[in-house]
């Protein structure tokens, strides 16, 4: 591999063109110079999860009309969030001895995927994960969508029935959600949102977490999650759902109204509830009212110590949570619940978080 220091320029000697997706929190495009810069160690992975980075990596020959290939691998991170390099290397020396040093521009799919057989830095997405970036990439690339779209229109125009969600193709779902951006399309789901059972909506939310979603469909699913929390017995399946379809919209008043709600109702003791926010919703922490809520009711959750201290460890990985969350840990006002709790977690690990 002489002059060649990266991953990336590794592929690119093939000549076509790379694309670079995370498949952890989100799916969602990294830049191709952000990437460059993690694999140099000059950024932190923008969004891990689990201390990994996890992404797609998408090959595709310009001149060709073939389908692009991917690679989904998942590389080891330090305490700051960079590349293990060492990881990476072993990768890359395994990936030469698959495929040589030079690759050629006829290199197929076939073989490309061969090249990962017993990887062990490969791994295999959820279907549900498959299906939206699947969906982002046909729209990227200027293809059809699947054949499950038109049924999935016609279903969010309420033209089916709200009962017949069952004969709806998940890729449909994940279609039209990639295209929630489209003001016509933005109209209808917003307008479904009211209606839809809680397993379609839930299927929504899931795909919708991994877009800009536009304020129609934010002020949709606020009221739904709100009119649910007025209910004697909340449904969580809906309350997670909309925590998750809200969290990546563009207008965070209605993003934090909806944790607020969330965050000050009995529903937020539920480990689920709780692992949206974490998980999904990690930006509405940054708000230091929300944030010292949210630990406040993870310290407080029928759940045990080691569900704090795994939630708390994730989110302080998060480059962009960090020092939010480190400041809220030295919090005076805390109650003697969180401080005990927070007491617990550092006591759990070898050395003090800096």
């Amino acid at each position: 591999m002489s002059g060649i220091a990266s991953l990336t320029e590794f592929l690119e000697t093939a000549g076509g063109r790379l694309r670079f997706f995370d498949m952890g929190r989100r799916v969602s495009k990294i830049p191709h110079d952000d990437f460059l810069k993690f694999e140099r160690t000059e950024l932190p992975y923008p969004q891990p999860l689990q201390q990994q980075a996890w992404f797609a990596l998408v090959f595709h020959d310009r001149e060709s009309q073939e389908e692009p290939f991917i690679w989904f691998l998942r590389f080891p991170l330090d305490e700051q969030g960079q590349l293990v390099l060492a990881a990476r290397d072993d990768f890359m020396h395994r990936l030469v001895e698959s495929l040589g040093e030079k690759l050629k521009a006829e290199s197929n799919g076939e073989q490309f995927q061969a090249a990962l057989e017993d990887n062990p830095y490969a791994f295999q997405p959820k279907q549900e994960r498959l299906a939206v970036l699947h969906a982002k990439l046909t729209l990227l690339l200027k293809q059809p969508a699947s054949r499950y779209y038109d049924h999935a229109v016609g279903y969010f125009q309420g033209k089916l029935g709200w009962d017949q969600w069952s004969f709806l193709g998940y890729q449909g779902i994940a279609d039209l959600a990639a295209r929630c951006a489209e003001p016509e399309m933005a109209r209808q789901i917003a307008e479904a949102i009211p209606h839809l059972p809680p397993s379609p909506l839930e299927a929504l939310c899931h795909c919708l977490e991994n877009e800009a979603v536009p304020v129609a469909i934010a002020e949709a699913l606020c009221k739904r999650v709100e009119v649910t929390l007025a209910e004697d017995e909340p449904d969580p399946q809906i309350v997670t759902a909309g925590i998750r379809g809200i969290s990546n919209n563009i207008s965070l008043t209605y993003r934090d109204r909806l944790i607020d709600s969330v965050l000050n109702h009995p529903i937020a003791s539920r480990s689920d509830v709780l692992t949206a926010i974490g998980g999904r919703a990690w930006e509405t922490l940054e708000d230091e009212g929300l944030r010292c809520r949210y630990l406040e009711c993870l310290a407080a959750s029928d759940e045990s110590q080691d569900f704090f201290n795994r939630v708390l460890a994730d989110l302080l990985f998060l480059p962009g949570t960090r020092s939010f969350m480190l400041a809220s840990l030295r919090d005076p006002k805390r109650s003697e619940t969180l401080s005990a709790a927070i007491g617990e977690f550092f006591s759990s690990i070898r050395s003090p978080v800096t």
